[in-house]
């Protein structure tokens, strides 16, 4: 069993400041890197670094090289990544004192996904293969589309969240992990419920979502506060691993890459949980996006 990586590819742009900018305000930063990143390129780490069999699809713009060399060096295949003429897409990231962080993106080569790509690229794998998405390219609504049509299994992973995911149709997803903001905004602008709080209610976010998309899984993740996942046959919870965090900017990202080649593995819903819990501890006491994500020796 393969999978399909259809994601972005970014240059983060990590800067470390007392404190998040406010509006008007001039903040000098402690120090900045550039690393390679990307939700895409972050996932695309983490599934292979947990054992995944992993194609990463997408675009690479004008600066972007040393971000297909990090895959290829993570045992990514990188191979149907296509090069375009455009600014390759970067971020903007803050990181406070707390290891929290705040994030700008800018598409650029990301948003050059084009159908044609779309079509070559998912021919290649078989039904019952997995792809999974971020919503920071374009095309999202065709991708899958296409995916589903090839039997692929789908994964979202609806971040950032924004006008783009009213496009897709969302039966036709298997699975999707989702942060407890953006599980809120589906609550409040997909599923109607503007006086439930998810992070409070998680069991009446998952009972709401699945009425609408009885076949849909979700993983549900709280930070401290622990990670749910809901299938029709099973819930579990994970309490989180209590950690000093430095930087939380790959949690998310190393916690999808590794609960999904778990459970590529046939691992117990369970053991997914726990081992993606486990990796995303790791990371946040790490500076830095890929560079944080764990090995599978320091996971399993």
């Amino acid at each position: 069993m393969k999978v399909i990586n259809f994601g972005s590819l970014n240059l983060d742009n990590v800067y470390k400041t007392d404190h998040f900018v406010l509006a008007g305000e001039t903040i000098t930063a402690d120090s900045v890197i550039v690393n390679a990143g990307g939700k895409g390129l972050n996932q695309s780490i983490a599934l292979s670094r947990a054992g995944a069999e992993v194609y990463h699809a997408g675009c690479l713009g004008k600066g972007g090289q040393m971000l297909r060399e990090t895959l290829k060096s993570n045992g990514v295949d990188t191979s149907l990544i296509k090069d375009v003429d455009e600014l390759q897409g970067n971020a903007i990231i803050q990181v406070n004192n707390e290891g929290e962080n705040c994030i700008i993106l800018f598409g650029g080569s990301n948003r050059c996904i084009t159908r044609k790509q779309i079509d070559e690229t998912i021919r290649k794998f078989d039904s019952g293969d997995y792809i999974i998405l971020q919503n920071e390219v374009n095309c999202l609504k065709e991708i899958v589309d296409t995916a589903s049509n090839n039997g692929l299994k789908i994964v979202l992973n609806p971040s950032p969240f924004d006008f783009a995911l009213n496009s897709i149709n969302w039966s036709k997803l298997d699975w999707i992990i989702i942060n407890e903001v953006e599980a809120q905004h589906l609550m409040e602008e997909f599923l109607y419920q503007e006086d439930v709080v998810v992070a409070e209610n998680p069991k009446l976010f998952w009972e709401a979502a699945h009425d609408k998309w009885p076949d849909l899984n979700i993983v549900l993740t709280l930070g401290s506060h622990g990670a749910w996942a809901f299938t029709p046959r099973e819930e579990v919870f994970q309490p989180s691993f209590k950690v000093d965090a430095v930087d939380t900017t790959a949690a998310g990202d190393t916690f999808t890459g590794y609960f999904f080649a778990s459970l590529m593995q046939n691992k117990p819903l369970s053991e997914c949980m726990r081992l993606a819990a486990k990796a995303s501890s790791i990371a946040v006491c790490r500076h830095g996006a890929a560079s944080s994500i764990p090995l599978s020796s320091e996971v399993f």
